[in-house]
């Protein structure tokens, strides 16, 4: 009976353990802390390109 609650133990000590690193920081999976104490996400930088360049013709006023 010893060895079973032993093994009970450690068991729940495995599995309370294993959840603590998936929250390291508060901020959950796959986002971190920044330098001023926000959660940031893990991801590259935000590239915004610009958008097309659109010519239209001069309007045309005629005249009666």
């Amino acid at each position: 009976m010893k060895y079973l609650f032993a093994a009970v133990m450690l068991a729940s000590a495995v599995v309370g353990f294993s959840e603590a690193a998936s929250a390291a920081g508060g901020c959950g999976p796959g986002w971190y802390r920044g330098p001023y104490g926000g959660c940031r996400p893990m991801r590259g930088p935000v590239v915004v390109r610009p958008g097309p360049v659109v010519v239209a013709p001069a309007p045309v006023v005629v005249v009666p």
